[in-house]
């Protein structure tokens, strides 16, 4: 089995943050100070990205592949029922995940696999054009976004407020994305949509960025497929990966999905980033 790195911090019920595609769990770093306060909180690196190594040559790195890898990682850590945050790529494995185990509640930031069809033409470009001048020109990238407008022309299209992005915080994504050997198979691995499987009896909580220029909504939100009940909302002026745009907005929405089912008096305290009901 692949061993999976990962960063755990905080206190309370256990919180599994998950990335996506050619990205790491240092995505998640803005918003950790703010549910460290109230959650376990364990940021884990998918297999093929991160400090993560790949899965096995003979085993195709689906969603499903990824999740059962992570689901091995909880059972190492004696995890049970743990609420579970993913973005884009790591929204279509927290699906999958709760498939195969228990979770408490699910976080769906625009999740990946909801294609009208196979990957959109678009995404495939897209993605593909960004990871071959990471990989190519990761020095050159790294050197235009210690500016504001460097910033926003390397992450203009994942970030809806990329002045807001540190220098450091970009650096690390671009060399994450540059340097992951998962890409190429868990892209083509990809192709094929989400298929909704079991039931899954934990609340759903999904949101896309207003300024999402990746998972665009004609092509790529087909929210049908997402279990019945799930609640949908925006985060404004956030783009695909809004980790960074708004870091309260977003922990705010992880706070909120993991309150659903519990007792009024106990969901009230957990809506409030980095507090702890009574």
């Amino acid at each position: 089995m692949t061993a999976l790195a990962y960063t755990r911090t905080g206190a309370g019920a256990p919180l599994v943050l998950l990335h996506g595609i050619g990205s790491s769990r240092h995505a998640w770093e803005p918003v950790i100070p703010a549910l460290r306060g109230q959650f376990d909180v364990i940021a884990v690196d998918l297999p093929g990205f991160g400090d993560s190594g790949p899965l096995p040559a003979e085993v195709e790195p689906r969603p499903a592949a990824l999740a059962a890898a992570v689901a091995g990682l909880l059972g190492d850590l004696g995890i049970t029922a743990p609420h579970v945050a993913g973005n884009s790529l790591g929204g279509w494995v927290a699906l999958e995940l709760a498939g195969i185990r228990p979770v408490a509640s699910l976080a769906l930031l625009s999740p990946a696999g909801l294609w009208r069809g196979n990957m959109p033409q678009y995404d495939r470009a897209t993605l593909g054009a960004s990871r071959w001048f990471a990989r190519h020109g990761g020095w050159l990238l790294s050197r235009l976004v210690s500016c504001r407008l460097g910033r926003a022309l390397v992450l203009g299209q994942t970030h809806g407020r990329p002045f807001h992005i540190t220098p450091g915080y970009a650096r690390t994504a671009i060399r994450a994305l540059g340097t992951c050997p998962g890409f190429g198979a868990t892209m083509k691995a990809t192709m094929r949509p989400y298929r909704s499987g079991p039931p899954i009896g934990a609340p759903v909580r999904v949101a896309f960025g207003s300024r999402d220029l990746v998972l665009l909504r004609h092509q790529a939100r087909r929210l049908d497929e997402l279990p019945p009940g799930t609640r949908r909302e925006t985060l404004p002026r956030c783009g695909h990966v809004p980790m960074a745009d708004d870091p309260a907005a977003v922990a705010a929405f992880i706070a909120a999905a993991s309150a659903r089912g519990l007792p009024d008096e106990e969901a009230r305290g957990r809506l409030v980033p980095g507090t702890r009901a009574a």
